[in-house]
């Protein structure tokens, strides 16, 4: 049975060869033990420590097992990715080994054949035989867990404390927790003293902390206990929750029926039926409760309570199938029994096809060594979601290669050219980070990962997993340098210092020098900011983040915010009309995202040739990708949810923008008044009399000064304040207030654009109507000489009224049409506003 476990264990190996982010420390510390040897300097550790420190005890085992064959490799001239194969495949005999001494003495309590439901039950199930070759902290203590469980049921309590110890010093101290309950059983059943304890514990505990401290301290210069620290950081600060926090009851609703897959239920019914089985079921229960007061919860942190939960499944299936002859009821719970297997390898073969989706990382250096594995030099920048997916120093298998991790280097810093091949995020080639990296690179690669599963029950099967390209390989074109110097707005002005530069196994003389690299001009550019959202997930669990590439476990996004429009427009005129009208199309569905209607009439629209039910599942997926409306326009904009919660950034706008802004809000205030003026329809005068010119004056004056005092920036406001005062108010008063003001220099013509005259030719025009109408009237009067007195009088006043309201209509108008004099005036006053930031210099303000 014991070579079922590793054909299986290997299976799984081959078909996910590797590894995430959570792996990274003992994997690459394997590898710098096996290549590195004593040269500590070049581990990869000192440069990417990661979160908490993790002790080199393990790796250090394992390497010594992995040596030999690493060693024969080495002499065949096969590559390093081989060797990645070897540590891991002799981590999952270690973990077996264990597991078969355990399985010995359980059979010795149950039964052989109770043994081969155990063993049929373990190699159905998924999680425990995918985990079991993966260098994680919990898996680099697992071995040591099962011979502590085993030295507990053989009540060896010399070994169970020792290895308990052991387990619980060097790698993993939450288990404290687990041995402890065990601990308390047989104090409360007499099966060990506490004296007995203490003189084993005591002197164990004190050998494995002094070995953990040494060792560990000379690995990483510094006086340290790492799982005391990794203690501290998880338990005392519960920093931990920072990586994601579950529900109370999430190990009993989730992470173990994943794990038990359909043999879950038969867990209760084994400890109903046998007392042996509930002895060793209840304290890790008991163990996984306690540890849910954690919030932060990861299937892998109980992985090892799954052998004993399988000693319950085991019993029942035992039991029910022995008596399969005895009743037909048996019978009938035989053939659940046998069947139930069937449905965990199909949970398993769903769950392990999903797991071969997600680790774009790996297949995207994997492939990109094979793609140029005929070039002499190739200078590769692996990105943050690359590295943490999958890319290892076992992968960097061409040694005059230069593999670089450099994190948070934007795709538009200059410093992206230094490379000749790119492994980038994004969701799409038309990405908008990928849009400055379209005119200098060429796409030769795309990888996709897992996006989520569909369900079609009238299909065969039902379910089907859905992949999202997750990551680009580009290379570098021939012409960079021409199209760098036609399009110098396309990148920052950003030089990275020799200290940032990521150190690899490569070491610098063997790196073979790039001539194009020290002839990159730096012109100046706009800077920009990237976005990042979306969570990478590691087979359904949630990722601890690594320092080592990353800190964030969130998938990126590809939508940066370029700050600068004519960059933007620049760019876009490059594009494809039809790649073009396939973004404005998606910018378009996240305007109107919140209608499903509107929204499968637009794509419909613009992609005329896709059916009802492909729009559907577009309208779906977007539907769930932008999520609520809130997000929509965050999204618009360009800013995640995540960064609207932090301090809005600093984004670089000229003096001259700042004083066009402050001009045009002053503008706007007297256009206003313009066109409040202009817009009224014309009345006499003298009806205007009681208006308080005044008034109007410091209005306008008022909302002037509030948008100079609303400015942070400006220091010399009571200069401008003053001067508005002096200049604008007897400007406005000579204009509109004036009693005197000469009117006959002005013509019609001269005011025709403004909209004004017109109103001024009606009104002559309405007053000659009314005095020719006046006249008639009074020529047919009954009186002729009373009605000719009567003609010349009222000539008289007509005359005098038309040119009384005349001069006054085009006084309004010039009143009116000076205004823009007035605007010229608050041009040259905004041009003495001295702006500044808070650090005082004249070249950044706040968003």
């Amino acid at each position: 049975m014991t070579q079922i476990m590793v054909i299986i264990a290997a299976a799984h190996l081959v078909y996910c060869p590797f590894t995430k982010v959570e792996e990274s420390f003992n994997l690459q510390a394997i590898h710098d033990i096996l290549y590195h040897k004593w040269n500590i300097s070049q581990y990869d550790h000192l440069d990417f420590p990661g979160v908490v420190p993790r002790s080199f005890l393990g790796p250090l085992f394992i390497s010594a097992l992995a040596f030999p064959f690493v060693f024969i490799l080495q002499c065949l001239e096969f590559n390093k990715f081989w060797s990645q194969y070897v540590v891991r495949f002799i981590l999952a005999l270690c973990v077996i080994y264990s597991f078969k001494k355990l399985s010995n003495t359980l059979s010795k309590q149950f039964g052989t054949r109770w043994l081969q439901w155990f063993i049929a039950l373990t190699v159905t199930q998924s999680h425990f035989m995918f985990y079991m070759s993966r260098p994680l902290p919990n898996i680099m203590a697992l071995p040591l867990v099962l011979l502590a469980l085993d030295g507990w049921l053989r009540n060896d309590d010399k070994s169970f404390i020792l290895f308990a110890g052991a387990s619980i010093i060097i790698f993993r101290g939450e288990l404290a927790l687990y041995f402890g309950i065990l601990l308390l059983y047989d104090v409360f059943t007499k099966r060990i003293t506490i004296k007995c304890i203490l003189q084993i514990a005591i002197p164990g505990g004190i050998c494995f902390l002094l070995l953990s401290v040494v060792i560990d301290s000379l690995f990483w210069n510094r006086p340290l206990w790492p799982e005391g620290e990794v203690l501290w950081y998880n338990v005392v600060l519960n920093k931990s929750s920072n990586w994601g926090t579950s529900p109370f009851l999430w190990y009993f609703y989730s992470a173990i029926p994943r794990g038990l897959a359909a043999s879950t239920f038969l867990v209760p019914v084994g400890c109903f039926l046998d007392e042996r089985a509930r002895k060793v079921v209840l304290p890790s229960l008991l163990f996984v409760l306690l540890y849910s007061l954690l919030p932060h919860k990861e299937l892998r942190f109980i992985i090892y309570i799954f052998p004993f939960l399988n000693v319950a499944a085991a019993t029942a299936c035992h039991r029910i199938w022995e008596n399969r002859n005895k009743t037909p009821i048996y019978h009938f719970l035989s053939l659940g029994v046998a069947g139930h297997l069937a449905v965990n390898l199909l949970f398993t073969l769903f769950l392990l096809s999903i797991s071969g989706t997600n680790y774009p990382g790996g297949a995207a250096i994997s492939h990109l060594n094979r793609l140029a594995r005929h070039e002499p030099t190739v200078h590769v920048h692996i990105s943050n979601l690359a590295a943490q997916t999958g890319v290892s120093r076992f992968t960097q298998i061409h040694p005059n290669w230069i593999y670089n991790k450099t994190e948070h280097l934007k795709n538009t810093d200059r410093d992206i050219l230094k490379f000749t091949h790119l492994i980038v995020e994004g969701k799409s080639k038309f990405a908008t980070n990928l849009k400055p990296l379209s005119v200098t690179h060429d796409i030769i690669d795309t990888i996709e990962s897992f996006y989520q599963l569909s369900f079609n029950y009238l299909t065969i099967p039902p379910v089907k997993i859905k992949t999202r390209p997750a990551l680009f390989i580009l290379k570098r074109k021939d012409n960079y340098m021409d199209i760098l110097e036609a399009r110098p707005d396309l990148f920052v002005n950003k030089v990275l210092p020799d200290s940032e530069e990521s150190k690899n196994d490569v070491s610098l003389e063997e790196r073979a020098p790039l001539a194009t690299d020290e002839n990159i001009i730096q012109p100046e550019f706009v800077s920009h900011e990237e976005i990042e959202k979306s969570t990478e997930k590691n087979d359904g669990d949630k990722a601890v983040p690594n320092k080592k590439y990353s800190r964030r476990v969130n998938q990126v996004t590809d939508e940066d915010n370029l700050e600068n429009s004519e960059v933007i427009v620049e760019q876009e005129q490059i594009v494809p009309q039809e790649e073009k009208k396939k973004e404005n199309t998606i910018k378009k569905i996240y305007k109107k995202i919140n209608s499903d209607r509107l929204l499968k009439k637009l794509y419909k629209e613009d992609v005329p040739k896709l059916k009802s039910k492909e729009v559907d599942e577009v309208v779906k997926s977007v539907k769930k990708e932008i999520g609520f409306s809130t997000e929509i326009r965050q999204k618009i904009k360009g800013i995640s949810v995540e960064d609207k919660k932090k301090p809005k950034e600093i984004k670089p706008i000229s003096v001259d923008i700042k004083k066009l802004r402050v001009k045009q809000n002053i503008k706007k205030i007297v256009q206003k008044y313009k066109r409040k003026k202009t817009d009224e329809d014309y009345q006499p005068p003298v009806a205007k009399k009681t208006i308080d010119v005044n008034e109007e004056i410091s209005k306008i004056e008022q909302q002037i000064v509030d948008i100079i005092e609303s400015n942070p920036h400006i220091i010399n406001k009571e200069f401008i304040k003053a001067k508005l005062s002096e200049t604008i108010k007897q400007e406005l008063i000579n204009v509109l207030a004036s009693p005197s003001a000469d009117v006959s220099e002005f013509k019609m013509d001269d005011f025709e654009e403004s909209g004004a005259a017109h109103q001024v030719e009606e009104t002559i025009k309405k007053v000659e109507d009314e005095e020719a109408e006046g006249a008639v009237q009074l020529y047919d009067s009954d009186e002729p000489d009373k009605g000719h007195e009567l003609k010349l009088e009222s000539e008289e006043e007509l005359e005098s009224d038309v040119s009384d309201k005349v001069l006054l209509a085009k006084k309004f108008k010039k009143a009116t049409e000076r205004l823009d004099n007035i605007i010229n005036i608050i041009d040259e006053i905004v041009d003495t506003i001295e702006i500044v930031d808070e650090e005082g210099t004249e070249r950044m303000v706040h968003n």
